[in-house]
């Protein structure tokens, strides 16, 4: 199996050396963390002579007595090696019943430096601050960029022609072993029904499985679309699917747990508030929406929307919806003082569509930064102050 160094996040790990934090590799399942996991290993030997390494896949059938906390413990102990950089590396540590006595034990006696990750299901960024007494610091992990999509197949200079079939497939590093789309899409269907009726049925104890299918199903449906859990709700009881706002607001919550699609709430740009009604949702991986629902209909438009939302997140910034009186502004990224309203479509060529969205950025009256993202298969220009972008050009950038 082929691999390629993320180097986005393995620099991340390098850089929490040593702090005394315990640091946890989250993301959505099978997103690549026990391989980011070994690659951090493979960089503390090449580079730190001191280094005892205690590496445990709790997967592996090998280490099945560690699956008890006092097991794990002790033998973690037993390996703790004095004037040495003793390092903790646990992968999937949720198979261990109570693993967090056994770890928040290891964390209190400053012995170790330590990182772990788990099923996505069963070490939710919202439990961390209960489960562990220490600090801790969360590396989340995504899917493959579309650069690091392109680095794996190695057609960095074929960004543009090798941009539809990411939009079509995705960026799950499991997909890109295969060669054929319906395989691709056959293995995203059974990670997406994993994620869905086996960790989230057997960490929340749904009884309806029916119910939680299809309201995720909806939700692929309208990805980068206003919802709510009564919108949602009025249309599935249209369908003859008996379901309450309660209910649907509580699986909306599991799929955020999850990793498997993320809110983006909306900001008044004018009253300077954030609004509570009707959120967007994205997914972490576009793939997931066709090999689901299928590729009957494909919203080049929603799926370009969707890559770039995750694009944002993973170049560090906070999204956000933007609402100018009647006009809406697809992202507000902020990071730190920098701040950037961006529009996204697929083509500027109708007039039209580009009066639409440039018009929304020109009634923004403020200083910030303004950019259109489209397939404009040219190099950066402006109209109006405002930078015209072509999306593959600005994803491998």
């Amino acid at each position: 199996m082929k691999f390629i160094t993320r180097n986005q996040y393995l620099d991340k790990l390098i850089r929490l050396q040593n702090t005394p934090d315990i640091k946890v590799i989250t993301g959505v399942r099978r997103c690549g963390k026990s391989i980011l996991l070994k690659q951090f290993k493979e960089y503390l030997i090449d580079n730190d002579n001191n280094v005892n390494i205690i590496d445990i896949d709790l997967q592996d059938l090998d280490n099945e007595y560690l699956l008890d906390y006092h097991e794990l413990h002790k033998y973690v102990m037993a390996n703790y090696l004095k004037d040495k950089h003793n390092v903790l590396l646990i992968d999937e540590v949720q198979l261990c019943n109570k693993f967090e006595l056994c770890i928040n034990s290891l964390h209190a006696k400053n012995l170790f430096d330590i990182y772990i990750t788990g099923s996505n299901a069963f070490l939710l960024s919202s439990d961390l601050a209960t489960l562990f007494t220490g600090r801790v610091i969360s590396v989340e992990v995504f899917p493959f960029s579309y650069k690091e999509y392109l680095q794996y197949y190695q057609k960095e200079d074929n960004f543009e022609q090798m941009l539809d079939e990411y939009l079509k497939t995705g960026g799950m590093p499991g997909v890109l072993t295969f060669n054929d789309n319906k395989d691709k899409l056959s293995y995203l269907s059974d990670v997406y029904k994993i994620i869905l009726l086996r960790d989230l049925v057997d960490k929340y104890k749904i009884r309806n499985k029916n119910e939680l299918d299809k309201v995720s199903r909806f939700m692929l449906d309208n990805i980068g679309n206003l919802l709510s859990p009564n919108n949602i709700c009025n249309v599935l009881n249209h369908d003859k699917c008996k379901i309450t706002r309660k209910t649907v607001k509580k699986f909306i919550s599991y799929f955020e747990n999850s990793f498997m699609f993320y809110k983006v709430s909306r900001y008044d740009l004018k009253g300077k508030k954030y609004l509570i009604n009707n959120e967007k949702y994205y997914l972490v991986d576009i793939g997931f929406k066709y090999a689901i629902n299928g590729i009957k209909s494909i919203d080049y438009g929603r799926n370009l929307e969707n890559v770039v939302y995750l694009e944002l997140l993973r170049r560090g910034y906070e999204v956000y919806v933007g609402k100018l009186y009647q006009k809406e502004i697809d992202f507000v990224a902020i990071k730190n003082d920098e701040k950037i309203y961006i529009q996204v479509c697929d083509y500027l060529d109708n007039p039209e569509t580009f009066k639409r969205e440039y018009s929304s950025l020109l009634a923004i009256k403020d200083a910030y930064p303004k950019m259109i993202i489209a397939r404009t298969h040219h190099d950066t220009y402006l109209y109006e102050g405002i930078k015209i972008v072509d999306i593959a050009r600005w994803l491998v950038k």
